[in-house]
């Protein structure tokens, strides 16, 4: 005999049962730890904490933004929240100095942080699901690259002409974006070379780096390091604190890392770069006078690993790119672990002992993203 249509048979049902029963996800909570002088923690107070400490009630955040001592974080809906310090409009709300201490919303329903790199102290730059860029903060020398007159503190955001951006991030002296087409532009001081034109200059508004393959890209005080998508990993800029190539030079074009199956490249903070490969090995060079690069060893002054050098395990996953002394890498397994300087508790140990090798935060194993400001950490995810 046949179902009636519009009615489910028994199987049907016992069908739908497991589907619901498998695809239940935990819900994805907002946690923050470490300084709290600018209420970057979005607690609604001043205090440091040396443990993860829930920010509110909500359940549906999905991914987030930083800049030195400010954080957000967008949910499900599309909706952007900031707090923190406010020194030049980097909150987005509209107000160029007040700063806040617990999240409060950006304009908009539409916001996509998932590709966001950050690396600029007091400028964000963020693409909306229809592919507009947007930009604000402090806008000296382009670094917002939306042809604002030098000087002026952007404290809404602005659009960045186009409509087919697909990622960006921010460095030290600007922003960066990447188009659904696979090209990568650049924006802000070129004084180190950072914006790869093979010249020292500075540019109010995005201007093409050659090639048409570019993935996913990232900047800080150590320049900007970028990965295409046959595997390779580039790097420009400033170059004091190590290239990644076993030298100290500036480049002012893209000049290559040896490998072809690098994954993805992010910021470990101000001074040092971490890159993950196909193969879940995960690789940091730079600065390490706190442990950051994870080596078991601390090199005081401007000591370091100017080309990378492995930090032990095969399963990294996501690189939580920031600012501060330090580093936080979420694992396969949903494990978070952060290591480097912890005079704050930014480590989230629940003291304040640095750590030259990675230690695992509490004992979640859901968390998704992560990132950090000059000194603490805020991450999606669930823990009991």
């Amino acid at each position: 005999m046949a179902t009636k249509k519009g009615v489910w048979g028994l199987q049907q049902v016992r069908d739908k049962q497991l589907q619901d029963l498998w695809d239940y996800e935990e819900p994805l909570q907002l946690w923050s730890w470490g300084a709290n002088t600018q209420g970057q923690l979005g607690l609604n107070n001043l205090v440091k904490y040396s443990s993860p400490v829930q920010i509110g009630s909500a359940t549906n955040w999905a991914s987030l933004v930083s800049a030195e001592t400010m954080a957000g974080g967008v949910n499900d809906s599309g909706e952007l929240f900031t707090w923190g310090r406010n020194s030049a409009g980097q909150l987005g709300q509209n107000t160029p100095t007040a700063s806040k201490s617990s999240p409060t919303q950006v304009p908009g329903t539409t916001w996509d942080a998932l590709k966001f790199r950050g690396g600029c102290s007091q400028q964000l730059s963020l693409v909306k699901t229809d592919g507009t860029l947007w930009s604000w903060g402090y806008s000296w020398y382009g670094r917002t690259g939306t042809l604002i007159n030098d000087g002026a503190q952007i404290s809404s955001p602005t659009q960045i002409p186009g409509t087919t951006w697909a990622s960006n991030f921010t460095h030290s002296r600007g922003g960066g974006a990447i188009r659904t087409d696979g090209t990568l532009w650049m924006w802000g001081i070129g004084a180190e070379g950072n914006l790869a034109q093979n010249n020292r200059t500075y540019y109010s508004s995005p201007i093409q780096i050659p090639g048409t393959t570019w993935k996913q890209g990232c900047g800080n005080g150590t320049g900007v390091a970028a990965v295409k998508t046959n595997g390779t990993l580039w790097i420009w800029g400033r170059g004091n604190d190590g290239t990644g190539l076993n030298n100290r030079t500036d480049y002012s074009s893209p000049v290559q890392i040896p490998g072809t199956t690098w994954e993805s490249v992010g910021n470990g903070g101000n001074q040092h770069k971490l890159a993950t490969k196909t193969d879940g090995t995960l690789w940091a060079w730079g600065c390490n006078n706190h442990g950051q690069l994870g080596q078991n060893d601390v090199q005081p002054g401007d000591g370091g690993y100017s080309s990378p050098v492995q930090i032990p395990g095969t399963t990294w996953n996501y690189i939580a790119s920031g600012f501060g002394n330090l580093t936080s890498v979420i694992k396969t397994d949903g494990t978070l672990w952060a290591w480097g300087i912890n005079g704050n508790g930014q480590l989230g140990q629940n003291d304040v002992v640095s750590h030259s090798s990675p230690v695992q935060v509490g004992s979640g194993t859901n968390w998704k993203y992560a990132i950090t400001t000059s000194a603490s950490i805020v991450a999606v995810g669930y823990q009991d």
